[in-house]
């Protein structure tokens, strides 16, 4: 008999970013974080044009004891595909990474990521006290008890980025500095009013050498993305912003076991989506990247590849990172000015999208000749720089 032909292999299908949208943001006291999830979705929908029927597939964490089956119960859904991964900031691009593989595979048809949280609202009413560490049990038993904060570990992974490459705490500040400057042009931002470097560095000292300005605003708020396959977008209500290529890295929770100070897991993921996207970061054109401390910003710039390591404390200078600089970055004022409510990974696909779909109003990043931009990267951090999830979007 004469030997069968060979299969040819089922074409995975394109993923597609097809609606993404905020809830409120910013001070929310009379909403519970359950609201915020259920107004994203909702507003997330919307944006699509889809129905809701289409979703098959949940992505949730940080909120309920069984996540994310008490929010797909809130929110009226049965999904056949459910993520709660959960690895601090980056939990978000890790869960659109998993999506969009998924929905290649043919495993779920529309994936709804969504978040929610009252941080700041739940403080102020007393329902809880602010954390310095995520637990003492486990491996962070051996580091809790003698005063090693959250903020502290960044702090002394700065203190050796400055020590070893000569960075400076100026250098640091204008970080600050620009992400305020891009806040200023949006209406949502927390904070709008400008700073300078002087200000930055001569506010209250959280942790030796990050002062209130070098670290993240604590608000409410929620977003939801919902990611499908290609077959959908014929019937969505806005363009399509691709996923092209995505990366997850995981590095250590307990500082002794971290390699260098000075690199992040992004070294890993970054290459790993560049590579899958088929771009360079030369390439991008906006850059969104979690910035729970200037720090992060300053050393994701390096790992992704944007410059060379030690340098990103001179490649982040002359508003290289604001609205009209060589690399947009962080283009809604980010975790520093705009909102940080918790795991704010999320909230960096959905200003990527908004820049790749023109509509980002005041704050919209134009190339040369006014023409929109193509290209964006996203890339969340966990933890003290224990994880990182990148994703490369692209639009047209």
């Amino acid at each position: 008999m004469p030997a069968k032909p060979a299969a040819k292999s089922k074409r995975a299908r394109k993923v597609a970013v097809v609606g993404v949208s905020l809830s409120d943001c910013g001070r929310v006291d009379s909403a519970t974080p359950y609201a915020l999830h259920a107004q994203a979705a909702r507003r997330a929908l919307a944006d699509s044009g889809l129905d809701r029927s289409a979703v098959d597939g949940l992505a949730s964490a940080g909120l309920g004891t069984l996540a994310p089956v008490e929010v797909a119960e809130y929110l009226g859904l049965r999904p056949t595909w459910t993520d709660s991964t959960s690895v601090g900031g980056s939990t978000w691009e890790v869960m659109a990474a998993h999506a969009a593989d998924a929905i290649a595979a043919g495993h779920a048809r529309a994936v709804l990521l969504v978040y929610g949280s009252t941080a700041r609202a739940d403080i102020r009413a007393g329902r809880r006290t602010s954390n310095l560490s995520f637990g003492a049990r486990g491996p962070l038993q051996f580091e809790v008890p003698y005063g090693h904060t959250l903020v502290a570990k960044y702090a002394m992974a700065a203190r050796r980025h400055m020590h070893q490459y000569g960075t400076t705490l100026e250098q640091l500040a204008d970080i600050a500095v620009q992400a305020r400057a891009n806040a200023a042009h949006n209406p949502d931002a927390m904070f709008r009013a400008p700073i300078t470097v002087d200000e930055v560095l001569s506010g209250p000292m959280i942790a030796d050498p990050f002062t209130k300005l070098h670290c993240c605003i604590r608000s409410d708020g929620g977003c939801a993305v919902l990611l499908a396959g290609e077959e959908y977008v014929p019937d969505t209500a806005k363009p399509p912003v691709w996923v092209l290529g995505s990366g997850t890295a995981i590095s250590h929770t307990t500082m002794s076991e971290w390699d260098d100070f000075t690199v992040s897991p992004a070294a890993l993921s970054g290459r790993q989506a560049f590579e899958r996207a088929g771009v360079r970061p030369s390439d991008i054109d906006v850059a969104e990247l979690y910035d729970a401390f200037t720090y992060m910003t300053l050393v994701t710039l390096e790992d992704l590849g944007f410059c060379a390591k030690g340098e990103g404390g001179a490649f982040a200078g002359k508003g290289r990172l604001t609205l009209t600089g060589d690399l947009p970055t962080n283009t809604d004022g980010g975790g520093l000015s705009a909102c940080h409510p918790g795991m704010r990974g999320l909230f960096l696909l959905v200003e990527a999208v908004r820049q790749l779909r023109g509509e980002a109003g005041e704050r919209q990043v134009r190339k040369v000749g006014g023409r929109l931009p193509e290209l964006a990267v996203a890339s969340g951090t966990g933890g003290w720089f224990c994880s990182s999830g990148t994703v490369v979007l692209g639009r047209g």
